[in-house]
């Protein structure tokens, strides 16, 4: 069911330093930032040639991103997210194997559907799923 890894989530407290970190060092070409409030983040993209890097910092204290760097004050992988052909039909699939999904599909940073799934499921890691 899932397609092919769209990115690797590394949460960072302070998301200047991360991109100086993957621009600068790893000479890798880096997205402007973009502000997502319904998520909570603002964060950039670091492309690869075969997948993406995700940046997000947390946009408030009621970020999830935030909980996250309590806990992890260094950063850290965040998730991992895969795309799927239909966000729905992925979410039922989910649900009905038994895995739970978190919240409802909302639009990400990629202006496509989106939804988390637990990582008690799957193998301690978050899951996000995104409609390819």
């Amino acid at each position: 069911m899932i397609g092919k890894l769209n990115h690797v989530a590394i949460a960072v407290s302070d998301l200047d330093a991360g991109v100086a970190v993957y621009r600068d060092i790893l000479g890798a070409k880096v997205s402007a930032p973009l502000e997502l409030p319904e998520h909570g983040v603002v964060t950039v993209f670091v492309e690869l040639p075969n997948t993406k890097i995700e940046l997000p910092q947390p946009l408030g204290e009621d970020s999830p991103i935030a909980r996250f760097l309590e806990k992890n004050p260094g950063g850290g992988v965040h998730h991992v997210c895969y795309e799927v052909e239909d966000i729905e039909t992925a979410a039922k699939q989910m649900k009905a194997s038994g895995a739970r999904v978190l919240g409802k599909t909302r639009i990400g940073a990629h202006n496509k559907p989106v939804l988390f799934l637990h990582p008690k499921d799957f193998c301690g890691t978050l899951v996000e799923l995104e409609q390819a």
